[in-house]
Parts: structure tokens; sequence; C-alpha cells
């Protein structure tokens, strides 16, 4: 039973990380169901895939309950904790759509959802379930599975920023972001922030960080060379694809301080995601030494 249940443990994950928006949570669910499915009788398991994932979605509906209420709590913005995916940890991310799953902008979105809709949107989309199977999972009608899957879209839909449809080519604004940055240029940076870009930076009231949203194109700027003034020597500079994006990643010493993307509109950058928060960059770290 070990064997079948490891060979189930990347999907596993995949589904409770898009549930929780917590690597570590993520692991401790997926612990939770091995617990239970070695104390199941395997005989009245037909479908071991189907049991496995129906235990893991109830679980994570129990934990999404109970971090509501710690994340309300929280100090400062909350953003899911970062996640490598350039080797598959959290399944194919081949096409945009994928990508934009896992995305950090698309997970502090899911924070808008009762814990039924966020299960709906995540089996429906990132795993291809169909509302029937979904039905099965939350032990509800297919009819209100479906209402619930179409609740849920509804109100994504609505908290998305009302850009236009031209979305800038990621790599390249990171890029352009650091080198400005680098040259320690206000004028260069404004130029690259559109006028409704935000930052966010989370340190969870554990590091310096910025403990409200930053809005607008000059208090970004100051507050972004403010952020690189305060590194010092041994300071350096990586990227990687975390969440399916360009993420530069920075080292104080070798340890693994922050992870930072964009996230662009027609050339310039409307959104900064900071993560500062070290229990939040454990995982991270372990995935890229």
């Amino acid at each position: 039973m070990a064997l079948e249940f490891e060979a189930q443990r990347p999907r596993l994950f995949s589904l409770a990380y898009r549930m929780l928006g917590s690597a570590a949570e993520a692991e401790d669910a997926v612990q939770d169901t091995y617990l239970k499915w070695h104390g199941a009788l395997r005989e009245e398991i037909s479908n071991p895939s189907a049991w496995l994932a129906k235990v893991l979605t109830n679980l994570c509906l129990n934990r999404l309950t109970s971090a509501r209420v710690r994340r309300e709590r929280y100090v400062g913005p909350w953003l899911p904790e970062p996640v490598r995916t350039d080797g598959g940890v959290l399944g194919p991310l081949e096409t945009a759509e994928q990508r934009d799953s896992v995305s950090l902008a698309v997970l502090v979105l899911m924070e808008r959802l009762t814990p039924a809709e966020r299960a709906c949107v995540v089996l429906r989309d990132a795993f291809e379930y169909s509302h029937r199977e979904i039905a099965e999972v939350l032990d509800v009608s297919e009819a209100g599975a479906r209402q619930t899957y179409r609740r849920a879209k509804q109100h994504l839909a609505e908290g998305r920023p009302r850009f236009d449809s031209a979305p800038a080519p990621q790599t390249e604004l990171l890029q352009s972001f650091l080198a400005a940055a680098a040259e320690g240029s206000l004028g260069k940076l404004e130029a690259l922030l559109a006028e409704e870009v935000v930052a966010w930076s989370d340190g969870g009231g554990k590091v310096r960080a910025a403990i409200r949203p930053v809005y607008g194109p000059n208090n970004v700027a100051r507050f972004l060379l403010g952020v690189l003034a305060r590194f010092g020597e041994g300071f350096e500079l990586a990227f990687a694809e975390v969440n399916g994006a360009a993420t530069v990643l920075a080292r104080e010493d070798g340890q693994l301080t922050a992870a930072a993307t964009v996230e662009g509109e027609h050339g310039r950058i409307t959104g900064i995601r900071i993560l500062r928060n070290p229990d939040k960059l454990a995982f991270l770290a372990a995935q890229t030494g």
C-alpha cells in the first residue's frame, strides 16, 4: 500500500498546494491522507486515486476554515508560499492557463472563495474533474457542484484587475526592472511602472516589510529603492521559475531572504509581489539548495 500511495504523492501535493496556498500545510495534509490510507481496509477501496483525492480534499477543506482565521490576523499583506515549478512539482505547466492557475496573483484571488468554491475550481480547472466527480468528492448534488463552480468563477473574474488583455513578457519586464533598480534610478524605475501599480511585501511580522500595499509609480519606486538599499555585501540575485513565472531570488551570505516577481500589461509593471517571511521561504530554499 505504501508504494501505491507514493506513486500518488506528487499529484496529491499538487492538489493540496492549490487548495491551501502553503507548501508546508500541503505536505501535512498529504501526510494525514497517508495515515488514513494506511488505516483503511484496502478491499473497500475500488478506485485508490479517487479515494485519496476525496480524503485529501476534505482534509484541505477543514484546514481552510482554520487558515482563514489565522490569515485575518496576519501581520501585513498575505502571500502564498512560493514553490519552484521548473521541476514539475506542481504538475505540467505547459500552457498559459496552467501557469496562471498556480501564480501568486491567482492564489491570492482564491482566498476570496469559500472552501467549497475553491475545491470546485481546483478540481475542475487543474485536474479536469467533471461536475459529477466533483459532486462525489464534496458529497453534494451534481447541480450543486455546477452552481458552486459557476459562482466561484464569477467571484474570481470580479476580483481580477480590469486591464486590457495585452500581457507584457514577464521575464523581460523583470530584467528591465532589476536593471533600473540596480542603477538606483528613480526616473527609470518609475517609467517601468503603470499608473495602477501595486507592490505587496510579505514579511509576516518576522522581518522588515511594508505592512500595507504600496500604490502608485512614485511610491512604489521609492519603496523598492529603499528595499535594495538595505542589502549589504554578500548579496546575490538569481532567476528561477517559481509558481509558473520568472522570479528573482535574493540571497544574503548564501541564505535565501527574498523572492520577487512582477506582473505587467502593455510593457509596464502593474504588480510586484515580494516574499520576505522566512517561514514561507523555507520550502523554496530547500528546493533551490
